[in-house]
């Protein structure tokens, strides 16, 4: 097979999935809007259960689930029937993905748990299937033909029910409010998470905090910003941030005075540095940093100093 003819069957692939999401765009009516007010209200999890290719998804859609506030759990159909249905209760609704709603287990399966009096919520492509006319609630997903030449391979019904379950999932976040902060407490290890959570305060040594006093000599600076290897100190006047001193200040002084480490900082300030709160962002501070072409900021709480932040510091952390 040459490279023109992948292409080609590429193509093919993806309009059969295409025209499959654009039928499934059509079937979804009101009764979506009931399933997602039941799986709002429950006050247990969202069981995701499914056979074969069906449990794989089923696996994704309950991380999914999980990762954006509906507490979910997947249950594999087969270990249902051998055990597993004891994780059930009755305060728990589950979601049953079957492309034909027929096989043997499914409606074993189904009649256990309409005898618990469990909430069904089925995603299928056969709506007239034992499953389809036995569940709570029907999701149909109208599927011709899988994108497998074969007919038989599940192609375009896998990614249907994956496509479904993202629908459930983004539909439950956004009634429920969960926003950026509420994701980040749920992902607090990852990159996203540290965005959303590592603040500037979180990133300072406070044992290792420069500063020099207004009346002292611009050797003392030096000293300073050398010992604390910060690349800069932090100015006070009577506890308060008058000014900064940076590595570039450095060599500006040191060229401009012809003896400079003796000319006291009370000279060489002339205004207040930039600060940040201890509150804010780490990946604000660094935005604020970029946009001013700086690798510094000053760190406050009720406008005391706390420490001093460099761009460093924060790309170490992994942002």
């Amino acid at each position: 097979m040459n490279n023109s003819k992948s292409v080609e069957i590429s193509s093919q692939v993806i309009d059969i999935q295409i025209d499959a999401i654009n039928k499934l765009k059509k079937s979804i009516n009101k009764d979506f809007d009931e399933i997602i007010a039941h799986l709002s209200k429950i006050k247990g999890r969202i069981i995701v259960t499914g056979i074969g290719k069906s449990a794989i998804i089923g696996m994704k859609i309950s991380s999914t689930l999980n990762s954006t506030g509906s507490p979910s759990i997947f249950m594999h159909g087969s270990d249902a029937l051998h055990g597993d249905l004891g994780t059930i209760t009755k305060d728990d609704t589950l979601i049953y993905l079957s492309k034909s709603g027929n096989n043997s287990d499914t409606i074993e399966l189904i009649n256990n748990l309409n005898k618990r009096k469990i909430d069904v919520i089925a995603i299928t492509a056969n709506k007239d299937s034992y499953l389809g006319k036995n569940s709570k609630f029907t999701i149909y997903t109208p599927i011709e033909k899988e994108a497998c030449p074969n007919n038989l391979a599940p192609t375009t019904s896998s990614g249907i029910q994956l496509l479904v379950g993202d629908m459930i999932a983004i539909c439950l976040m956004t009634l429920n409010e969960f926003d950026e902060k509420s994701f980040a407490k749920f992902h607090p290890a990852g990159t996203l998470g540290k965005k959303l959570t590592t603040t500037t305060g979180d990133l300072i040594n406070f044992e290792n905090k420069p500063e020099v006093k207004i009346n002292s000599k611009f050797s003392d600076a030096i000293n300073e910003i050398s010992s604390k290897m910060l690349g800069a100190t932090a100015v006070l006047k009577n506890e308060k941030i008058v000014g900064i001193i940076t590595d570039g200040d450095v060599r500006r002084i040191l060229e401009k005075y012809n003896d400079p480490l003796n000319v006291p900082l009370s000279k060489i300030i002339k205004k207040a540095p930039m600060t940040v709160k201890h509150s804010l962002l780490a990946i604000d501070a660094l935005q604020i940093m970029n946009d001013n072409k700086i690798t510094n900021l000053v760190v406050t709480k009720k406008e005391k100093y706390l420490g001093m932040l460099h761009i460093h510091d924060i790309i170490n952390a992994g942002l």
